[in-house]
């Protein structure tokens, strides 16, 4: 199995920690993981993306050229996300904020008000974490069972009063995905 994913946004919405917790808990469940971020100049609201390729064999390269599976959290990523896909992959968007959706017909569009559920949640910047509950469920890539195990493992000391909203969150994100 190797999962080839693509993360895209806008710099604040958590594309690079996203990016970086879907290749953590990947090395946590025992898979082969590349990362590789990148982002504009900018401190908030320029681009960010990532690129993450989990797979159960050694990897030869960072580099996606088309991605199995692409994460958009906003309409100005769109674009990107049409590009990177490869034909019969998925593009899960954050419906909250991408009103206009992906034209590609080639690929499964998966709308996941990710904002939304944040915000129920109590925390809008955990958005990213209910995108990453919906990629587990999409891609079954990872089984995300040990999520709070992982979440504690990863955040520092001083964050980790941010593991329980991130772990209701991924699991608010799988179960969206289930009903999409």
């Amino acid at each position: 199995m190797t999962e080839k994913t693509f993360f895209t946004g806008f710099g604040g919405q958590g594309i690079v920690s996203l990016g970086q917790i879907w290749a953590f808990c990947a090395m946590k469940e025992g898979k082969n993981v590349t990362f590789f971020p990148f982002y504009g100049a900018e401190k908030r609201g320029g681009i960010a993306r990532a690129n993450v390729i989990i797979s159960d064999t050694e990897i030869a390269s960072p580099v996606i050229s088309k991605a199995d599976s692409v994460v958009a959290m906003n309409q100005d990523s769109i674009a990107a996300a049409e590009l990177m896909a490869k034909p019969h992959g998925c593009i899960i968007i954050n419906s909250t904020l991408i009103t206009t959706p992906p034209a590609r017909t080639d690929v499964k569009i998966i709308s996941i008000p990710a904002t939304d559920i944040a915000r129920e949640l109590g925390n809008d910047k955990s958005a990213n974490m209910v995108m990453l509950g919906a990629l587990a469920a999409v891609t079954k890539a990872l089984t995300l069972a040990g999520t709070e195990s992982f979440l504690k493992d990863f955040f520092s000391e001083e964050k980790q009063y941010l593991v329980p909203i991130n772990s209701k969150a991924i699991t608010a994100g799988k179960e969206a995905a289930y009903r999409a």
